[in-house]
């Protein structure tokens, strides 16, 4: 197949990943890719519901005791705990079994495109957000801003949901 991880480079950096002593570890375990898939999805709750609450508050959403800048400084802890231990948690799956994931086009669409780009939007709405708030102006482009990036986090847990059901359906 061609595509972005059809190389073998990309195969042999999945074989190497698979044969580290975790990926091996995970795979031998009875408990281990539980846990870590639950704290994969801790963590990405975490960042999404954090991410949530700023991009509604750009859009006009929720009480106005406190501007989405505020906001997003008060949640920046969270969000970025939230994000770090979904990463890791990740990585340690994918770990698991690479060389299945990547042939995947849920996997590929989630970590490959949407992943990618949510975060770059998403980063590109942190340092704007302040610029937004000083206008009405930009607190339209704020709110557009905002959900704009609550499609893009959504259609990432899309991908996620079809990487899932079709990683199930294939290796039963």
């Amino acid at each position: 197949p061609h595509g972005v991880f059809s190389s073998h480079r990309h195969a042999a950096a999945c074989l190497w990943l698979e044969n580290t002593p975790w990926g091996a570890a995970i795979r031998a375990s009875s408990w281990m890719f539980p846990v870590l898939l639950w704290m994969h999805y801790v963590g990405l709750s975490v960042w999404c519901v954090s991410t949530l609450a700023v991009d509604l508050r750009l859009m006009g959403v929720g009480p106005l005791r406190q501007t989405a800048v505020e906001l997003s400084e008060r949640l920046r802890t969270w969000k970025w705990l939230g994000f770090v231990v979904a990463l890791l948690g990740g990585f340690l799956l994918l770990s698991a079994e690479a060389t299945v994931y990547v042939t995947n086009i849920g996997f590929r669409l989630k970590l490959g495109v949407l992943g990618p780009l949510a975060l770059a939007w998403h980063l590109r709405v942190q340092t704007t957000c302040p610029e937004w708030e000083a206008t009405e102006s930009g607190r339209a482009a704020g709110a557009w801003a905002g959900m704009v990036e609550v499609l893009l986090w959504l259609s990432v847990v899309v991908a996620a949901v079809v990487f899932q059901l079709t990683n199930f359906i294939t290796h039963q």
